[in-house]
């Protein structure tokens, strides 16, 4: 039995969607957005600097570490002025001991935040325990998802996709040094459009049982 289930996603591929119904199917606690929250309390960063930076920020944190630009900040303005880590590691931390936590003492279902790498690679939670999960799908199928429930405009669908992926991917492979939807890092990758999101998470609750 699988008691931590890990969603990384393609955006309008369903992942937050096939989540939430596996989580219901199973009758285990959903993380997805509620991870900010827990974040920000532990934190002291605001909810709304997380969800604004936990992504796209690595980006910006890249473009200056490529540039050999410090791209830190002190903490709380102590240390006496000397340099402490990125913001965009401190909310990367943050969020690991969120999710460390939820994983340690619930069952769970945990959508995005690295959260496959995190918990696979910590000496706390059993390996037999956790399913690592990436749920991808063909353009139509993500195009269609995103202007008939996203509501995003038809002629932008496929650019704010690549775009949105883009970050998912850049965020993911620098803070795990690893690669965003590749096979090894995952024990199941899952075309959403062969079975709709419905089957896909009937599917995936089966396997964890």
């Amino acid at each position: 039995m699988k008691r931590i289930i890990t969603i990384s996603r393609e955006f309008a591929s369903g992942g937050r969607t096939i989540g939430k119904e596996i989580a219901k199917i199973l009758n285990y606690k959903y993380y997805d957005r509620e991870i900010i929250d827990m974040t920000a309390k532990n934190s002291g960063f605001s909810p709304e600097f997380i969800e604004k930076n936990e992504q796209n920020i690595s980006s910006s944190w890249l473009y200056n570490l490529l540039l050999g630009s410090g791209y830190s900040t002190t903490l709380r303005g102590v240390s006496g002025g000397q340099p402490t880590l990125p913001l965009a590691d401190q909310v990367f931390n943050a969020q690991r001991k969120v999710i460390l936590n939820i994983a340690e003492i619930e069952h769970c279902v945990i959508v995005g935040r690295c959260a496959d790498f995190i918990l696979r690679t910590s000496e706390k939670i059993k390996k037999e325990e956790l399913l690592n999960v990436f749920i991808y799908a063909d353009m139509d199928f993500k195009k269609n998802r995103a202007v008939n429930e996203l509501d995003i405009p038809e002629k932008n669908a496929e650019h704010v996709i690549n775009q949105i992926n883009k970050y998912r991917a850049n965020h993911y492979n620098i803070f795990t040094e690893s690669t965003w939807g590749s096979r090894e890092n995952y024990d199941l990758l899952i075309n959403s459009a062969l079975l709709g999101t419905s089957g896909t998470a009937k599917l995936i609750a089966s396997l964890a049982q």
